[in-house]
């Protein structure tokens, strides 16, 4: 499939060249996790139609090989009883370093599938491994694609990309965008009613959610405790706390961050009381970290540092996905993680 890669890399240099005088861009007025418009599957013999950041994707017909890259996209296919002919392996929190997360491997037993080929993306897509795989389509709607990397996909398959900017895609496009790229676009829409359904009724057997506000803080580097680094509501881990009920604290959602890196924001150990109306504090690492913040003489006094009000994620176990929710991970980690926040905000609240 060599000569496959070096014609779908050829032709990529020749569509990007077309693509750059067409403007096709995410719309900056679109609410963040959106689609501007409804992907169509249009009936059988049709072509199927998918618009994106990067312009529109057309699928002659439903595709029989489905091939996903970047994180969890396969999930959607799994979830609708589609079996890849080929994956990004997991590259976190992959307790057996298989590359499959529990709830993958589950799926796949569930339907009595192997394990589809598994693409190594720790040196970013192995495009030549997908052209291996011969896919119908290539699903990426949570993504981190650049204009070269959808070009060369799309060179080899037509390539469903995120509706707006890297890694914003909500769950729910992600589904919405990648099932109507199979041709499943009523499947994929049960599918959120579904996944909707079992987190109303989590957010709604645990009240306390709605009465405390809540933040994330990035990975925290103990050696160096001068400032205070968390995501920002363009990330998919903070838009989260809106489905589970959890107010976004005004700290948070009057911050501005740097067009550059509009997942994350930072200030000052200095400022560190700016986050007083936080009550819940999602982070990475484990209790020794949080021990270091509470002796710490600035970030000791935040109310959930304090409180021990912190939901810890240790990035080893599967469990620290949880926050970033994936189709078939919800139903999974779903009451789990529910859990860690109800106990922290009941902590919160005294």
């Amino acid at each position: 499939m060599r000569t496959r890669l070096v014609a779908a890399v050829a032709a990529a240099f020749v569509l990007a060249a077309g693509l750059a005088g067409c403007g096709s861009q995410p719309a900056s007025d679109a609410p963040a996790g959106t689609t501007g418009s409804s992907p169509s599957a249009a009936a059988d013999g049709a072509p199927i139609v998918v618009e994106h950041a990067f312009g529109t994707t057309e699928i002659p017909a439903k595709p029989e090989r489905v091939a996903t890259v970047n994180w969890a996209n396969h999930e959607v296919p799994l979830s609708l009883g589609v079996v890849p002919v080929g994956m990004a392996a997991a590259n976190f929190a992959d307790e057996d370093g298989d590359g499959l997360l529990p709830w993958v491997k589950e799926k796949l037993d569930e339907l009595g599938a192997e394990t589809p080929v598994l693409f190594d993306e720790s040196d970013g897509i192995d495009f030549e491994a997908v052209a291996d795989t011969d896919p119908d389509v290539i699903l990426a709607a949570y993504s981190g694609l650049t204009q070269e990397d959808y070009d060369t996909l799309s060179a080899i398959a037509p390539t469903v990309a995120f509706p707006e900017s890297p890694w914003t895609t909500s769950w729910r496009d992600m589904v919405r965008l990648n099932s109507a790229g199979m041709g499943m676009a009523e499947e994929g829409d049960a599918l959120i009613a579904e996944l909707e359904g079992l987190i109303e009724d989590a957010a709604a057997a645990n009240p306390v959610l709605a009465e405390s506000s809540v933040m994330f803080l990035t990975h925290v580097d103990v050696s160096d405790l001068s400032v205070v680094k968390f995501y920002t509501p363009a990330d998919t881990r903070v838009q989260f706390f809106s489905d589970l009920g959890m107010p976004m604290p005004e700290s948070i959602a009057a911050y501005e961050p740097d067009p550059a890196n509009p997942f994350a924001g930072s200030i000052s150990a200095e400022n560190a009381d700016t986050f007083d109306d936080v009550d819940v504090i999602v982070t990475y690492g484990d209790q020794a970290m949080i021990d270091s913040l509470k002796a710490d003489p600035l970030l000791g006094l935040m109310p959930a540092i304090a409180n021990d009000a912190v939901v810890l994620l240790d990035g080893a176990s599967a469990n620290a996905t949880a926050a970033n929710p994936t189709p078939l991970q919800l139903p999974y980690l779903l009451d789990w993680y529910v859990g860690q926040l109800a106990a922290a905000a009941e902590k919160a609240q005294g």
